[in-house]
């Protein structure tokens, strides 16, 4: 396939419209019990990028042998999750009774709507063994005539998914459309999220036709209108501006972004709903932990323990 940016050059109309990139965002460190991640949205300088509310790296990191993910069963509500993995697995439970192994490559789509409860653990043979896990995941923020659908989860294996490779480059399409391919996922709205390994010297040229567009730097160093910038970086792109990503090593790079919400959306814990009130009827109903007849179940295979509601 060929990658060719537009062939008619763009003057900017203004200085301001010179300058490609709209803001840096720089990942803070959270630990989350088994291991460290880079937290890149929410931000102080940005709520979102397109749909995407919230985004985190996740190691690399090495599990001795004994050790593993354990994150207890915990709630969602008006959001979509896709943890996205390049090496290790994560097995994934929740509350509709789905019980599989999360592998690199692949989408698993966790659809919270009017609330859902999953965990996320290493299986026992793999924590026996002791092994290296890697990967981002994402929230996506339903529109506000779908936050409270129902629940549901959709499973793509990395065969299925979009693979543009060529020039040094190879992008797989994980969410919605980029370069003319579709991901066979059921979004709510438009939208892109791609994974991108680059060679030295590949260039890769952005799409304008979304509304909202950033970067991630997974691994390497990319040039972008001439600045360079390291990995453990979201770069988010102005609207409309022609950008190209030119990669000075081999670098892994995710591409992601679309079309602006509307309205606000409140974020607390584990909650994404477009009012107050909305967080606080989910704190209340998983904070009363009648899993038989209440809003929430735990998942049926992972339901000895859960994370209880925070203090704050």
């Amino acid at each position: 396939m060929s990658w060719k940016p537009c062939l008619e050059p763009v003057c900017p109309a203004t200085p301001e419209e010179c300058d490609a990139i709209e803001t840096i965002i720089v990942p803070r460190a959270r630990d989350i019990g088994a291991f460290e991640v880079r937290r890149v949205l929410p931000s102080a300088r940005r709520q979102m990028v397109g749909p995407f509310i919230f985004f985190d790296q996740m190691g690399p990191a090495e599990f001795a042998d004994g050790q593993g993910m354990d994150v207890r069963p915990h709630p969602h509500i008006g959001l979509a999750t896709v943890t996205y993995l390049f090496e290790g697995a994560v097995y994934h439970r929740d509350s509709l009774g789905t019980a599989m192994e999360i592998l690199p490559g692949a989408v698993n789509w966790m659809i919270a709507g009017r609330g859902i409860t999953h965990s996320e653990r290493t299986a026992p043979e793999r924590r026996r063994a002791g092994e290296r896990v890697s990967g981002i995941q994402t929230w996506v923020a339903l529109p506000e005539a779908d936050e409270e659908t129902e629940p549901g989860f959709e499973h793509v294996e990395k065969e299925r998914l979009p693979l543009i490779d060529g020039e040094g480059k190879a992008v797989r399409v994980i969410l919605g459309a980029l370069y003319g391919k579709r991901a066979p996922v059921k979004t709510f709205s438009e939208m892109f999220y791609a994974d991108a390994v680059l060679d030295e010297g590949a260039k890769l040229p952005l799409p304008r036709d979304q509304e909202e567009r950033g970067v991630y730097i997974v691994e390497g160093e990319i040039e972008i209108e001439g600045e360079c910038h390291e990995a453990g970086r979201m770069i988010v792109l102005r609207p409309g501006a022609d950008v190209t990503v030119a990669a000075l090593g081999p670098s892994r790079v995710v591409l992601l972004g679309g079309e602006t919400l509307s309205g606000p959306r409140y974020i607390w814990w584990n909650f994404v709903a477009t009012s107050r009130d909305k967080i606080e009827a989910a704190k209340q109903a998983w904070a009363e932990g009648d899993w038989d007849n209440g809003r929430f179940r735990l998942p049926p295979s992972d339901d000895q323990e859960y994370i209880p509601l925070p203090d704050k």
